[in-house]
């Protein structure tokens, strides 16, 4: 399924206030100057790291597509769905692994924070390595799908996780506030926001290049999610079979499946079940980030913001209508 990414192939994006990759180029109006600089030289870069020489480098491999998105941007939720549709529709019982029944009809997909974790996750050798990357031939291989979310609500779910889940994260690093974390080099929402740049100025060009919107599934994900299985190539799917994985993966299911411990996986368990700040599945809130920041804090997101290519749909103000 060809997909240019335009306005029209960003699911749930709005069509109206977002205008083509390449028409952008052509009559760059001042506030997109900065945005087009990246998109001429960030490639270049970015194909030149892309390399993986970790053991890793298999479990990112092989995928008939890749699904990247930056942490905390509702990606369980997608994973949920795809894998409830692909097990139910070949008759096995629910994981997060499908492939491990080796069943031709179940697509082998890759999800990975990429960028995100090879700038954030791990020590000077395991970027030299690319232990976080996907390696360039799959990426040039496979079909792409760019998951995407306000990187405000996407930063307060990090913060909240890396403050509440992450055994792994340092004494120090759970001590900072959010206003310290905000403005953070490495896990801040400016690096949130090079991070969504820098994958729509690599990917953009491409026709099977597929960016959907959380908000967007989260208005209608019935719709949004029939897309998803199109650009997977599935255009004419089961409708009681969609509809199971539909209910399956709601976002209440989910939250009693992470606190019964039903997910077979040790990253969908909540830090203490005592603590509904600590888990996986948490609150999905659009907008939620409100809640969280304080007016000044606000300011200086909806400042980084501005610097978001407008093809995301995301407005500074607030104002991101699904």
């Amino acid at each position: 399924m060809a997909m240019e990414v335009t306005s029209r192939s960003v699911v749930g994006g709005r069509p109206d206030k977002a205008a083509s990759y390449k028409e952008i180029q052509q009559e760059p109006s001042p506030g997109m100057v900065r945005s087009i600089s990246r998109a001429r030289f960030s490639p270049l870069g970015l194909r030149l790291m892309r390399r993986n020489f970790s053991s890793r480098a298999p479990e990112l491999s092989g995928g008939k597509a890749i699904i990247l998105s930056v942490p905390k941007s509702g990606r369980t939720w997608v994973r949920t769905f795809l894998c409830a549709y692909f097990c139910k529709r070949h008759g096995r019982e629910f994981t997060l692994e499908p492939e491990r029944y080796r069943e031709p009809g179940i697509p082998r997909l890759i999800f990975s924070h990429d960028l995100f974790e090879h700038r954030t996750k791990g020590d000077l050798w395991d970027r030299i390595r690319g232990k976080y990357l996907v390696p360039r031939k799959e990426l040039r291989r496979a079909k792409i799908i760019l998951v995407v979310r306000d990187p405000r609500d996407c930063f307060v779910s990090l913060y909240v996780q890396v403050t509440r889940r992450d055994p792994g994260a340092s004494a120090k690093f759970k001590e900072k506030t959010v206003s310290d974390l905000l403005r953070d080099k490495g896990f801040g929402i400016r690096a949130i926001v090079k991070t969504m740049n820098d994958w729509l100025n690599e990917f953009s060009g491409r026709d099977d290049f597929t960016i959907i919107r959380y908000e967007s599934v989260r208005a209608s994900p019935a719709e949004h999610f029939r897309s998803l299985l199109a650009a997977l190539g599935e255009t004419a799917p089961d409708m009681s079979i969609f509809q199971a994985a539909l209910d399956f993966s709601q976002f209440e299911n989910m939250k009693k499946m992470e606190a019964a411990g039903a997910f077979d996986s040790k990253i969908l368990r909540p830090g203490d079940v005592r603590d509904p700040e600590s888990f996986k599945v948490r609150r999905g809130k659009v907008g939620g980030y409100r809640e969280y920041l304080s007016a000044e804090d606000q300011a200086y997101a909806a400042d980084a913001l501005t610097k978001l290519d407008p093809q995301f749909g995301y407005d500074p103000r607030g104002e991101n209508a699904p």
